[in-house]
């Protein structure tokens, strides 16, 4: 492959709207493991939340795809490939790049555990403005100047 066509591969892997119309692979090999990532995908995205024991399997799902992508784009790079190996490559690229977007869009994983934590906040807000509010907070560091 000629570098300005090697180039030109790298240029839409980085294209912004690289992802838009691109498909989710069927199966893509991760680790030198055949993964059904397309169904794994749209398994995730169906729940509306995903559970805790799932959290685990989804961040490390998306780890070993950052580093499939990682290892496929520098082969892109640096590889001795032809044009349709380099095409090949840029489509799976794109591909993984789809299933990344589509997984780092899920929603919280415990959403009344957020819920609490957001309610504590708010209740300590509450408390130290009342407490300025009513001169509480520097009653003690008035007599020190």
């Amino acid at each position: 492959m000629k570098e300005y066509e090697r180039k030109q591969l790298l240029e839409r892997v980085e294209r912004e709207g690289a992802t838009v119309g691109a498909d989710i692979p069927e199966t893509i090999e991760v680790q030198g493991e055949e993964v059904d990532l397309r169904e794994f995908v749209f398994e995730i995205k169906r729940r509306e939340t995903v559970p805790a024991g799932e959290r685990d399997r989804v961040d490390q799902a998306k780890k070993n795809l950052r580093r499939e992508r990682l290892q496929r784009k520098q082969r892109l790079e640096d590889g001795e490939i032809s044009r349709a190996e380099g095409e090949e490559l840029v489509t799976a690229i794109v591909g993984i790049d789809r299933a990344l977007n589509a997984l780092e869009s899920l929603g919280p994983t415990d959403i009344e555990g957020e819920a609490q934590a957001k309610e504590a906040a708010d209740r300590k807000r509450w408390m130290s403005f009342l407490k300025q509010a009513l001169g509480r907070e520097d009653a003690g560091k008035r007599g020190r100047l």
